[in-house]
């Protein structure tokens, strides 16, 4: 297993990157927001020769219009991973499955080079999901034991602990072999 984090526009441009091999970078939520560190928390990645990925806080409505933009502001390289978050909105509202489907398999076309996985909670998981779609791969949000969430499903991402910030373990032995299954998208 290796170990990552997840960050946004609320952590630090410069977050610490030793001991990582990967990062998720929040790029864009709906259709109007980009996270305003995208570049420079993109940047501290790369220097630091981490796997990159980024992801989309999606919304209700308007799915293929999201997928286009969250595309056209994640930077664009085969071999980063992206990501669909997918839980409850600010307003108390969700994506249905469908919407989730379709987000996926739309991000999946326009960017064929590119991993594209799921990222949810536990709880939608288990009692709101009903297609089990994940794309290439689930990362679940589990806050217990790192490389222990409490489901059933295979998983390639587990994010076990939100203090001080987004911890994430990857079902890989090493980061060349999380890195070798991003390029075989």
């Amino acid at each position: 297993m290796i170990h990552g984090i997840d960050v946004s526009a609320y952590q630090s441009s410069s977050y610490d990157t030793d001991g990582l091999s990967f990062v998720f970078i929040k790029a864009t939520e709906g259709r109007s927001y980009v996270n305003p560190r995208l570049a420079a928390q993109t940047r501290t990645g790369r220097d630091a020769g981490l796997v990159v990925g980024f992801y989309h806080f999606l919304w209700p409505g308007h799915i293929a219009a999201q997928a286009e933009y969250f595309v056209k502001h994640a930077p664009e390289k085969a071999g980063d991973l992206l990501a669909v978050d997918w839980e409850t909105t600010s307003e108390g509202t969700h994506a249905s499955n469908a919407e989730k489907d379709l987000f996926i398999r739309t991000v999946k076309e326009l960017r064929p080079n590119n991993q594209v996985i799921l990222y949810t909670n536990r709880d939608y998981w288990l009692n709101v999901d009903t297609t089990s779609y994940a794309g290439d791969g689930l990362w679940i949000a589990d806050y217990v034991t790192a490389g222990k969430p409490r489901i059933q499903a295979k998983w390639r991402f587990h994010q076990y602990s939100s203090e001080p910030h987004d911890k994430d373990l990857a079902a890989f032995e090493s980061k060349a072999a999380l890195r070798a299954w991003a390029a075989d998208a």
